[in-house]
């Protein structure tokens, strides 16, 4: 029992202050590196994280996690009022969500994937009005059943718009392909009309050649927004790590060759001309991925990729921030593990006159998913 007369689930890794109390939600997080939080009062407490949802055990220690913060709040003679859970469908944390929902009679809420993201680091900051949101990641299912993960967005606590995202880029061989950024690099190859290079400058990959076709038949090639594939991208385009044996390990060497560059020679200048920003607020990298293609020294061009990315997204914050007068940008998911993508935008978002909000106690991953889905929840439920 805590000083405030709940009592604190054993499963919880995380316990943070809330800047407004509100009745009890259980929310269910996401597939990857799943954690639950119960939001009671003016708190929550956030799990340590069970993994990945495509493991058995880690479904069966989810859904004990879930009913250890259930049976914790029911010891202080309160249920929660509603679930919230991820837009998917078919996340075993979904499912197990309405499935709960459904025992207890109360509302399952639906929660899009990145406002969660940006909706955690506003729950860690205590804001509840407007902030823009930076929201980069692998993948999240879209309020429109497409892939995305390269999301600008303006967050009001229930509430979310889409200003913008990444040109989508092709997966050819759908998942596989965020699996093998040699394919990532096919997809930006073709996209920059160089589809007949593929089968020649990726020789050494078995399918080369069926990928080529794929992608010329639109075959087999959902497109996503998604931020970690135009890493991995960028990683296949300068032959680094073509084959991905663990999770975000091209992001990863990547982000390695870049701070080796940079130590030795410092910042290059961004690639003049390497993006675009279209009027629906699309933001285009593709000219910076074909200038990468035929760059021979892999640590500058892993430097400049990571230098014209921080650019970049700083223009493209600041005419969201011109447009709507939202002076606060929240920066949430996977791709904020990399270093040199905070530390460029620390250095540069200031001068900006915006404010830089970054996850304080919890990681930018997909771990805090379950606090933004709460915090939205709590919001939705006021009205």
């Amino acid at each position: 029992m805590n000083a405030k007369g709940s009592v604190v689930p054993a499963c919880v890794e995380h316990q943070l202050e809330l800047a407004r109390s509100a009745p009890p939600v259980l929310s269910m997080g996401a597939w990857f590196k799943n954690t639950v939080c119960l939001a009671q009062g003016g708190q929550a407490w956030v799990s340590h994280t069970v993994g990945d949802l495509f493991r058995a055990e880690a479904c069966l220690a989810h859904e004990a996690t879930a009913r250890d913060m259930l049976q914790a709040l029911e010891a202080t003679g309160q249920r929660p009022v509603a679930i919230a859970h991820d837009l998917h469908p078919d996340l075993h944390s979904t499912r197990f969500a309405v499935q709960l929902a459904a025992e207890l009679g109360i509302e399952a809420v639906g929660v899009q994937h990145h406002h969660a993201h940006i909706a955690a680091v506003a729950a860690e900051h205590g804001i509840s009005g407007p902030v823009l949101g930076l929201s980069l990641d692998g993948v999240g299912l879209g309020t429109d059943g497409q892939a995305w993960g390269g999301e600008l967005l303006r967050v009001d606590g229930a509430h979310f718009e889409r200003l913008g995202h990444l040109r989508p880029l092709a997966l050819p061989g759908g998942d596989r392909a965020a699996r093998d950024p040699w394919r990532m690099a096919a997809a930006a190859l073709f996209d920059l009309g160089r589809g007949d290079e593929i089968a020649t400058r990726f020789a050494d990959q078995p399918g080369a050649e069926i990928i080529a076709a794929m992608l010329a038949k639109g075959l087999n090639s959902p497109r996503t927004s998604s931020m970690g594939r135009v890493f991995d991208a960028a990683a296949g385009l300068l032959g680094i790590c073509p084959k991905m044996e663990f999770e975000a390990q091209a992001a990863i060497a990547l982000e390695q060759q870049a701070t080796a560059h940079i130590e030795t020679h410092g910042w290059p200048a961004p690639l003049e001309g390497g993006w675009r920003i279209d009027a629906n607020g699309q933001l285009d990298l593709l000219h910076l991925l074909g200038a990468l293609s035929s760059e021979p020294d892999t640590g500058y061009g892993a430097a400049l990729f990571h230098a014209s990315l921080v650019a970049a997204l700083l223009q493209w914050s600041v005419r969201a921030a011109e447009e709507t007068g939202i002076q606060r940008l929240a920066c949430g998911g996977g791709c904020f593990f990399n270093g040199l993508l905070r530390a460029g935008l620390v250095e540069k978002v200031p001068a900006t006159g915006m404010e830089l909000l970054l996850p304080k106690k919890l990681l930018p991953g997909d771990t805090a998913i379950s606090l933004g889905q709460a915090w939205v929840a709590i919001h939705l439920l006021e009205h």
